[in-house]
């Protein structure tokens, strides 16, 4: 069990086990001398029995990080739900920020420092409004990056279903 620390708004452990779980399956990024995790990873840990987060020393449980993640994102438990799905189906799962896209998705058995995410995912709720220009953003985004546009349609029971966009040349 990884023991790790929500300091202001940052997810930290430098245990052992913190490393060995990196290495194994990607969880985190490497930070100086940290494992430094998303919310949505540290949520998906400690969901998963593998994480203990503390706040000021004392442990906090899922409903209060998530609550805490709520007031940086509001779309995190629709981001979760995808997250944990693909996580548990065996994907890789990273935040993908700096490509404009909630996360980035590597096939099975790929690690992001032996290859690139095949995907960028966005994912909605099965309500929500996408226009076609949102929708052609987005698109345009995973093209540039020599991606495939993943949808992740969260309906009212918390399934998800996938969609993979590309464009196509004719």
């Amino acid at each position: 069990m990884i023991t790790s620390h929500l300091i202001t708004n940052t997810i930290i452990s430098n245990e052992e086990e913190a490393f060995a779980l990196y290495e194994k399956s990607r969880f985190g990024e490497k930070k100086r001398n940290n494992i430094q995790y998303s919310w949505i990873e540290s949520l998906y840990l400690m969901d998963t029995g593998r994480m203990h987060v503390h706040v000021k020393n004392k442990p906090i449980t899922f409903e209060q990080l998530l609550a805490k993640a709520k007031k940086h994102d509001k779309r995190v438990e629709t981001k979760y739900l995808a997250f944990h799905d693909l996580r548990k189906k065996g994907y890789i799962v990273k935040t993908a920020l700096k490509f404009g896209a909630d996360f980035r998705v590597y096939p099975k058995g790929v690690k992001p420092s032996e290859d690139h995410a095949s995907w960028l995912l966005f994912p909605v709720r099965e309500h929500e409004t996408l226009t076609w220009y949102d929708f052609s953003a987005k698109n345009r985004v995973a093209t540039s990056t020599n991606k495939k546009l993943l949808l992740a349609i969260v309906d009212d029971e918390d399934d998800v279903t996938y969609y993979e966009c590309k464009w196509l040349r004719p």
